[in-house]
């Protein structure tokens, strides 16, 4: 009896520390996640560690998950590849959404709405040897044309009520007649006023009032136009718009979903590594235009002090950045839902605007 005692109690202590065992959560193994270096989304930092905007939204979605991750940075097509093999538990970075990456992989929800933008030049010539530039251009002479025009015909009314009454200054005979008024109508019109001439008519005094009025549209509207040319020609830059991509010297990154898509535009285009490499050429000079992703050409000119470059205002088509995941990743659901709440905080909102301005 004492012996089936002893048995029973070794039985339950066992059973007991059999359960406490099963009962204690097991360590997990890390994350392994897949970087792209791409700032201002991941920055590499000296001491092999990573800050961005990509890198602290993943951090506070561990946090909440409470798990725990290892980072690998690749380039990016290894990142793409690695996560659809399955290397990887999830990759981050400026990662485009696709359909073409659909196809192979799953993506979180957006966390960034960008676009592709292109970056061009500032036109370092003179103004002032710009502007004679224009001057001397086949639109001035178009216009010098036109306001001539306009100045012969206020002369010729005026001429034509003075003929009779102001033989004096204005001649009975046409065509000196018409010299004469058209002299007045240039006199007039850029307030020189000499006073050899001053119709005396009821008629000459009638157009003279109306053509003073119309003088001071033609001179305001001709200073905003110089205006104008001196600071459009001091941005002007041979790319203008997506239409003038096809005959510029273009330069993006290789293997990017930039790169396709100028190739579906059969644009040509230089393959770079490195996006600070087109700037640094484009701000010598050395090419015409950087196509890339919007928020890290704006980030890389506000922090690499490109002054020679400037983005057009259009944006050429419009992005979402997500992570990316295998197909079937059973970590999709609960980052999906820990990114939604994420983005809507105050602290994403200052973040964000932290490293991609305002």
């Amino acid at each position: 009896m004492r012996h089936f005692v002893f048995a029973f109690i070794a039985v339950l202590i066992s059973s007991s520390a059999l359960a406490q065992q099963q009962a204690t959560p097991q360590p997990k193994e890390p994350l392994k996640i897949a970087v792209r270096v791409n700032a201002p989304f991941v920055i590499e930092q000296s001491n092999q560690q990573y800050q961005g905007l990509a890198i602290q939204l993943w951090q506070d979605i561990a946090d909440r998950l409470n798990v725990n991750y290892e980072l690998y940075p690749l380039p990016l097509d290894e990142v793409i590849n690695g996560v659809e093999r399955g290397d990887y538990d999830l990759g981050l970075g400026a990662l485009t959404i696709t359909s073409e990456r659909e196809a192979r992989l799953d993506f979180s929800q957006p966390f960034i709405n960008g676009g592709l933008a292109i970056a061009v030049p500032v036109n370092n010539e003179s103004t002032w040897w710009a502007m004679t530039k224009r001057f001397v251009s086949f639109d001035f002479l178009y216009i010098i044309m036109i306001l001539s025009l306009v100045l012969f015909v206020a002369g010729a009314l005026v001429w034509y009520f003075e003929r009779k009454e102001n033989t004096e200054e204005f001649s009975d005979q046409p065509l000196k007649g018409l010299g004469s008024g058209f002299w007045w109508a240039a006199v007039t019109m850029t307030t020189v006023g000499y006073g050899d001439k001053s119709p005396r008519s009821l008629g000459g005094r009638a157009v003279s009032l109306i053509w003073m009025f119309t003088c001071v549209i033609i001179i305001s509207s001709f200073t905003a136009s110089i205006a104008s040319s001196l600071t459009v020609s001091k941005f002007q830059s041979k790319v203008s718009s997506v239409a003038d991509l096809g005959n510029a010297r273009v330069a993006t990154i290789g293997s990017s979903a930039t790169a396709r898509w100028l190739e579906d535009k059969n644009i040509g285009f230089e393959s770079v590594t490195d996006l600070n490499t087109a700037l640094a050429k484009l701000d010598n000079g050395q090419l015409d235009a950087v196509v890339y992703d919007e928020p890290i050409i704006r980030y890389l000119i506000r922090t690499q002090s490109y002054n020679n470059v400037r983005v057009l205002p259009e944006r050429v088509i419009s992005q979402d950045y997500g992570f990316v995941l295998p197909q079937g990743s059973p970590l999709r659901e609960s980052t999906n839902r820990e990114l939604l709440a994420i983005i809507q905080t105050e602290a994403w909102r200052q973040e964000r605007s932290r490293y991609l301005g305002q």
